[in-house]
């Protein structure tokens, strides 16, 4: 769930040693480069490694954004804290080639949230001066073109999920929301493979985790679901449907 930014095609590898050039293949910002281009991206005083130890803040709530991210490997938590001081888990990214902190980087508006790894991580930094933006004295490298095009599809794809997040969110009960999260993301079976955590899914139905796990159980009690780890399936989908 947390693959918005991700290129489908691509079959990516979790190994820490695994060529950077790898991994950027696996990720939305490049799709359609050839590796001449991926080189060019990579070669760009632009572009930058980091690496961030458990526990460390990449970027702070209320910094102004000069980068966008692409993950190489390790976990980093996307966080937000109320005015009372609890912590809100907002979402995850765990797999190589997923980006984030883009949105934020092309409206050069602060940050709302922070970022903090969860183990060692390694980030590919890019820089706004890689790309346009909107600067028209500026001659773009073909990769820098590219990287503005998968940015505007990236775009497209995170307002469409974020539309049907929206129709979730409209359910009236967390019985409603579960069966319209799922009916999104469920295969001709019946079944559906989470790809995220349950406190990410939490996050995402706006719950709390203790809330959705009981009524997920509630659920399996009613004969509605089979729920196995990451693996559901829909067991009466005649029941099931008249929750949406």
């Amino acid at each position: 769930m947390s693959g918005d930014s991700k290129n489908p095609a691509c079959s990516c590898l979790a190994d820490k040693n695994a060529p950077v050039s790898s991994i950027l293949r696996c990720s939305s910002l490049t799709t359609g480069m050839n590796d001449a281009e991926i080189q060019e991206l990579l070669a760009s005083s632009q572009v930058r490694r980091h690496t961030f130890a458990p526990e460390e803040i990449v970027f702070y709530d209320g910094d102004m954004p000069h980068s966008l991210y692409i993950l190489l490997h390790g976990e980093v938590h996307i966080l937000k804290d109320t005015f009372s001081g609890r912590r809100i888990f907002v979402s995850e990214i765990n797999e190589p080639g997923d980006m984030f902190g883009e949105v934020y980087e092309v409206l050069k508006r602060p940050y709302d949230i922070y970022v903090e790894a969860a183990k060692e991580t390694e980030l590919l930094e890019i820089g706004s001066s890689f790309f346009r933006l909107g600067d028209e004295n500026k001659v773009p490298t073909r990769s820098a073109l590219l990287v503005e095009r998968n940015l505007m599809r990236v775009f497209a794809r995170k307002a469409y999920f974020m539309h049907g997040r929206i129709k979730v969110l409209a359910s009236g009960s967390l019985r409603e929301k579960i069966v319209r999260f799922l009916f999104q993301n469920m295969d001709a079976k019946g079944e559906i493979a989470l790809t995220a955590s349950r406190e990410y899914l939490a996050a995402y139905l706006a719950v709390t985790r203790p809330s959705l796990s009981r009524e997920l159980s509630a659920m399996q009690k009613d004969g509605l679901l089979e729920v196995a780890g990451k693996r559901i399936r829909v067991l009466d989908m005649e029941r099931f449907e008249e929750y949406l």
